[in-house]
């Protein structure tokens, strides 16, 4: 009895040996994991931080032209401020001193609008913390979707969209992760302008991006609407390109899944921006697609 007490025990103890083995096994692959996730997701922010590089120089160049322009004016109005003052006419002087406020108020305002997609630039190519501030919907909704477009267009040159945006005014700032959602906001724009892009060219005929878009019959159309509804701040982003397939739109969240070519994706973006969209920010990401006709995002987002 002695002795199968022992034996019993030590297979307990063999057991439990083992066990603990197991359990450090399973910790360590979930660390890994989650390093390998962390990691996925930095990768994937990176790479549409690389599709948004044309679009920013294209945004960019606006207010520094205008900067510039600004300021070979004023040099030239200081010169005629001297003439007149030279002359003793006040009036004059204080006309043209005037006229040089003004400018410099322009060249003020469109150094801001330069230094802030500079900044949004920064804030997007940086990890996120997590951390939820007072965001503007409709203005990180529009200015995401210039940029995108932009960047879009200088993948290709013949790119043509007509971009529509439907913003409700009465939403104010909405609590969140701005920089996560403006990945989420970039991937959906994105993956609209690939569909519209992919009907245009499967039904192009002439060379001329306009020309055949006409021909054809065919205007690509991106639409993208904010609402308040209830408790709810939606985001619809909305294309009239190829559509989903019925039966792939149960898998259009899954890692790794995607309806693009090998090689023209990696199937994370839609599944990184559930996560965001869900996990992070509380909210929902709803699809509604026709094969053929178009497709449709919302982003539910808590107010």
């Amino acid at each position: 009895m002695k002795r199968e007490k022992i034996i019993l025990e030590n297979k307990v103890a063999s057991r439990t040996q083992e066990l603990s083995k197991e359990k450090e096994k399973v910790e360590h692959t979930l660390t890994e994991l989650k390093s390998t996730q962390a990691q996925l997701i930095q990768s994937e922010k990176m790479a549409s931080l690389g599709e948004l590089t044309a679009g920013i120089a294209h945004e960019i160049q606006n207010p520094l032209n205008f900067v510039n322009n600004f300021s070979d004016v004023n040099t030239e109005l200081l010169e005629e401020l001297k003439t007149a003052a030279n002359k003793g006419n006040m009036e004059e002087v204080k006309s043209i001193a005037e006229d040089v406020i003004n400018n410099e108020g322009k060249i003020n305002h469109h150094g801001k609008r330069a230094d802030a997609i500079v900044k949004g630039m920064l804030k997007h190519s940086r990890a996120g913390n997590g951390k939820k501030e007072p965001t503007d919907i409709n203005q990180l909704a529009g200015e995401y979707l210039k940029l995108a477009y932009h960047g879009y267009q200088a993948r290709d040159k013949s790119f043509i969209a007509t971009l529509v945006t439907e913003f409700d005014p009465a939403i104010g700032k909405v609590s969140l992760v701005g920089q996560d959602i403006s990945q989420v906001l970039l991937n959906l724009y994105n993956n609209a302008f690939y569909s519209v892009h992919a009907k245009a060219s499967a039904t192009a005929h002439a060379v001329n991006a306009r020309s055949r878009m006409e021909q054809d019959g065919y205007s690509p159309l991106v639409r993208v609407t904010t609402s308040q509804q209830d408790a709810k701040i939606c985001i619809a982003v909305q294309d009239n390109g190829t559509g989903i397939p019925a039966q792939l739109l149960d898998k259009i969240f899954q890692p790794f899944f995607t309806t693009k070519p090998t090689g023209q994706g990696t199937g994370l973006g839609l599944s990184l921006s559930y996560d965001i969209i869900t996990r992070g920010n509380g909210g929902n990401l709803k699809v509604k697609s026709t094969e053929g006709e178009g497709t449709e995002f919302i982003i539910e987002l808590p107010t």
